[in-house]
């Protein structure tokens, strides 16, 4: 009999940081921190460099990555990966979903993936709960509003048919959806601290300055987001729940 320390949560990697932020590792890296995983508690697959798939029926779960690509894209080794995580996500593996892997939980599950009419969202931002977050197992009993940090010019812009969109912001309508019982996506990034966040708008200080907006300024607000980050942590103990019971 298999226990939930048997088998690894995959860290499905889709992307690296930006140039400058890598001195402080991979987003694996950034994510085993945020949800209280040992790297022996994980396995990392690079599919962005080429990596194969395995078979998901010998995992705890899944976690994909944010990624400097673009879900439209459609490059060969994201629609392969997506094809990948509907099934998984349709054969209950819990699946969790970063930005990018938010996006193509979505794809993969028949949800439309698009540029965001608003534009760029970027810095600390205000994640606002919708009314079935309040019995969700990720969401249930967080403040109604709470900080995230988010970086990101596409999104989710219609869920896949049957989810449950369970927070928005002023400036993205699907910052969270749940797929079934155990499928989530987050398009916040619950990974980041703000030494993530600072990094991130810096390097995008010049994008920042032709759209308007001052990067300096961003930076200085950003602020802690615990809320955000328990998220994550949540999914790593509903996932294990979810083990024993299969």
């Amino acid at each position: 009999m298999h226990t939930s320390s048997d088998k690894p949560f995959l860290i499905v990697e889709t992307g690296q940081p930006v140039a400058s932020m890598r001195r402080h590792g991979g987003f694996p890296h950034w994510i085993r921190s945020a949800a209280g995983l040992a790297r022996g508690e994980t396995a990392t697959l690079d599919v962005e460099g080429g990596g194969a798939l395995p078979s998901h029926e010998g995992l705890a779960g899944v976690i994909v990555t944010g990624s400097g690509a673009m879900v439209t894209e459609r490059r060969d080794w994201s629609e392969r990966s997506a094809a990948w995580l509907g099934d998984a996500a349709r054969a209950g593996v819990p699946v969790f979903g970063i930005c990018y892997g938010h996006q193509l939980l979505a794809h993969a599950l028949g949800g439309e993936v698009g540029d965001n009419p608003n534009g760029r969202e970027m810095g600390t931002v205000a994640i606002d709960l919708l009314p079935d977050a309040a019995s969700d197992p990720l969401f249930a009993g967080l403040p109604a509003s709470f900080p995230a940090q988010a970086t990101h010019l596409q999104s989710v812009l219609r869920a896949p048919e049957g989810a449950t969109v369970l927070a928005r912001s002023v400036h993205d309508a699907c910052h969270a959806f749940r797929w079934g019982d155990t499928a989530w996506g987050v398009q916040f990034h619950p990974e980041f601290g703000t030494v993530h966040m600072r990094g991130y708008v810096q390097a995008r200080a010049d994008a920042l300055a032709k759209e308007g907006r001052c990067a300096k300024r961003l930076a200085s607000e950003v602020a802690a987001a615990p809320h955000a980050r328990s998220v994550l942590r949540r999914f790593v103990r509903h996932a294990r729940g979810a083990l024993r019971q299969r």
